[in-house]
């Protein structure tokens, strides 16, 4: 019976999968095999039994129930992998796990776990980041109320937003494609790194096996690879985490009632609560921002893996059979949610130009400001004066461009066209430039990609 909603609930099939128990125990038969492949060609053991053991390695005839029940009397996992394996190899199960320790198979077969998981992650950014460029290229143009301490600052556009957005997944592709040399790698060091069990030629075994496993070989390990390795790559995650969170949170924030300038998709026959039929809650979105926590809170356990005693201790096993598989189990889930999202996007153009005028033109002070300093006002005196002006305009609940027409100071620099010239739409800058510079990086780096 599922207990956990990574069981049931979150996260692709296709995900789920790559962590599942069948395939698990496929990636552990995969090294066994490798290894005995490298066996055999320096000579340790015959080309026969490593064919034998190639053809056998597989959960056809190693059968997970089996594996259990050896585990349930011996009380050693990987044990029970090598005893089930060399079951069905007959006379040339005595070569099964030669010169390896325990965590040389399940370090390097979680390489293969993480290398199959990092590409669904790829996979889903890549689409992402599709979704934002097509957003930013549509938007780019759309001026909006920017917004900082939650207050109305200055006007910005929503191709700003997405611009901001598609950049930073573009940054996780590029993180995922560096994290792969150093996150990708395998051992076959023996039981405290030296290769002992493995004679002169351990060096090359190591080497044959990440070469046949499409790995690289680690440089240099204790009984296990070394767990900043595994911390890299939980923080990397947990950084596209928040990332995800960012966005959601954004959205879940615009689409509140007293904005709602933009909102997420909502279903014809989707119900919002079960007792407020007009509810229109921002499910997916809240579901990101509520998964994001838990990731992050995977990356404190993957440091404290680090430090273990002398050359290792079992206390990161346990918390690794969790973190490695809910933190990319969740992530998809939130990935395949934010491709919902962002596909499915509803905008209110009215709604966005009530709250750019929500503020009768306050947010024009900074405009006005640099207006009277390009016309010869010091800049500190027009901070000054725009920031009184602005100030009696609230209180009074004036149009700020109404307060300045009838100050005195204001009208010796000022003339009515320059006033009228300071409208929020105007007063968007480069925005529609920096959001191309943006898209033009990101589709070099997606030409670069294919190449």
């Amino acid at each position: 019976m599922a207990v956990h909603p990574i069981d049931y609930r979150y996260g692709s099939e296709e995900m789920r999968r790559i962590w599942d128990e069948e395939n698990k125990l496929q990636k552990l038969l995969d090294v066994e095999a490798a290894l005995a492949r490298a066996h055999a060609r320096v000579g340790n053991i015959p080309e026969e039994s490593a064919r034998v053991i190639s053809e056998r390695a597989n959960t056809r005839w190693v059968r997970l129930e089996r594996v259990k029940e050896i585990e349930a009397e011996i009380h050693h996992d990987i044990m029970a992998v090598v005893k089930a394996l060399s079951e069905v190899c007959g006379e040339h199960g005595k070569y099964v796990h030669l010169g390896a320790t325990s965590n040389d198979i399940i370090d390097t077969a979680n390489a293969l776990l993480i290398r199959e998981s990092l590409e669904l992650i790829k996979r889903d950014l890549r689409d992402i980041r599709s979704i934002l460029k097509k957003l930013a290229k549509e938007h780019k143009d759309t001026v909006c109320i920017g917004r900082t301490h939650g207050q109305h600052a200055v006007p910005t556009t929503y191709g700003m937003k997405f611009a901001v957005w598609l950049d930073e997944i573009q940054r996780h592709i590029d993180r995922i494609k560096e994290a792969k040399d150093r996150v990708l790698v395998g051992q076959i060091s023996g039981a405290v790194g030296t290769m002992a069990s493995l004679g002169e030629k351990g060096l090359e075994i190591q080497r044959f096996v990440m070469e046949d496993l499409g790995l690289k070989p680690v440089r240099i390990s204790t009984q296990i690879i070394q767990r900043d390795v595994y911390a890299e790559l939980v923080m990397l995650l947990a950084l596209i985490a928040s990332t995800l969170d960012k966005i959601a949170l954004e959205i879940r924030n615009l689409q509140r009632t007293e904005i709602l300038e933009v909102s997420e998709p909502f279903g014809k026959k989707q119900v919002g609560s079960s007792t407020m039929p007009h509810k229109r809650n921002p499910i997916r979105s809240e579901k990101i921002c509520g998964l994001a926590r838990v990731i992050y809170s995977n990356v404190i356990p993957a440091l404290l893996n680090n430090p273990l005693w002398h050359e290792r201790d079992l206390t990161n096993s346990s918390v690794e059979r969790i973190i490695l598989p809910e933190t990319f189990v969740l992530l998809d889930e939130m990935l395949k949610n934010m491709k919902k999202v962002l596909e499915g996007l509803e905008f209110f153009p009215e709604n966005i130009r009530r709250n750019l005028y929500m503020t009768n033109n306050l947010i024009m002070a900074e405009p006005l400001m640099l207006k009277l300093t390009e016309r010869g006002m010091g800049r500190q005196e027009a901070h000054e004066l725009v920031r009184e002006l602005a100030m009696k305009a609230f209180e009074e609940k004036k149009d700020l461009l109404d307060v300045a027409r009838e100050d005195r100071t204001v009208n010796s620099y000022l003339t009515e066209e320059d006033l009228k010239s300071l409208k929020p739409e105007n007063y968007r800058g480069l925005a529609p430039k920096i959001v191309e510079n943006v898209i033009e990086y990101v589709e070099m780096r997606e030409a670069e990609e294919k190449l």
